[in-house]
């Protein structure tokens, strides 16, 4: 698949968006980039961010920024574990950590990837490097020709409600769709999607 003519021209002015929307971003939220870390400093050891290796635009890896919510002796398996049985969680979060998910807050630090240019404020939601499959699908229908956002189509049509295959189709829809419009009702409806709660975990 092709991305039409239209769609080419918008990717310019969407990169400026980004950047002007995250710059106003960092601003206004500046106040939650100084209590954040200290709530976390005092609630548990360790670094105040955590941060991931992704899978980004061009199948490139970057590293995606997130407020730590878990302890440091947290085991690798555990996500695994936190993916299979939502409840699990209490066993390896934090107290803030809790705090921070429950409202979405421990995502804040990815208006800092969104001003480098590794994600946009819209767009497919960025794979683990080892989500090999994932990878494969997206890469077959082009879909990682653009940017990872921080909220997308799948996110507001179900969330990890849905299937690989769900999500995939989902990231392509979006792709096919993609316009200036499209992104801001994205943006408005997942406001409402972390409000209810639907689909996100």
């Amino acid at each position: 698949m092709v991305m039409e003519n239209k769609n080419k021209l918008y990717l310019p002015f969407k990169r400026i968006f980004d950047f002007v929307v995250s710059l106003i971003g960092i601003i206004v939220l500046s106040p939650f980039f100084l209590i954040i870390p200290i709530l976390i400093k005092r609630d548990s050891p360790g670094p105040v961010f955590f941060r991931q290796k992704r899978i980004g635009k061009g199948n490139k890896e970057f590293m995606i920024f997130k407020f730590r919510t878990m302890r440091i002796d947290t085991p690798n398996v555990a996500k695994e574990i936190l993916k299979n049985s939502p409840n699990g969680m209490d066993t390896y979060m934090t107290e803030v950590g809790k705090k921070l998910r429950k409202n979405a807050f421990d995502e804040i630090p990815q208006i800092i990837n969104i001003l480098k240019g590794d994600m946009s404020l819209v767009g497919p939601r960025p794979a683990l490097f080892n989500q090999y499959d994932l990878i494969e699908m997206r890469t077959k229908r082009n879909i990682h020709t653009i940017r990872p956002g921080m909220t997308g189509w799948a996110i507001i049509s179900g969330g990890e409600d849905l299937s690989l295959e769900g999500k995939v189709d989902a990231d392509e829809y979006y792709l096919k769709n993609l316009s200036f419009s499209l992104d801001i009702s994205i943006i408005l409806k997942t406001i409402s999607v972390m409000r209810s709660k639907k689909g996100v975990y």
